[in-house]
């Protein structure tokens, strides 16, 4: 069966982020998220998980402790494991974007 955002399972984050589980496995995740104006997750890291971050529409910004990496359109970011990070959207529109993480980050965050 096909998978859309239509039929992917949909979570709500930081109370006005969206996340739609494109691929939900064990030892692979890929997720489509929209983050609005001015929203932001945490700085965090990943113990394991190796992420990829890439943009479908919009200007995203990805924060670390020593620099920023803006992103538009049809850009995207590896994230190695412990690598503390954080997606903000400092634009003035929504920002939606694929996360790929190999393996899942289920478990494996840790706030900082």
């Amino acid at each position: 069966m096909a998978i859309s955002l239509e039929n992917a399972e949909h979570y709500v984050w930081g109370e006005v982020c969206d996340g739609w589980h494109l691929l939900k496995r064990d030892d692979m995740s890929v997720i489509q998220e929209r983050v609005p104006a001015g929203a932001a997750e945490v700085m965090h890291y990943h113990e394991v998980a190796r992420q990829f971050f890439y943009v479908l529409d919009g200007e995203g910004t990805m924060v670390f402790d020593d620099c920023e990496v803006i992103l538009s359109k049809g850009q995207g970011i590896e994230i190695p494991p412990q690598v503390k990070h954080q997606f903000t959207n400092r634009s003035n529109a929504d920002v939606h974007f694929l996360v790929i993480s190999i393996p899942t980050t289920r478990g494996d965050r840790v706030n900082v």
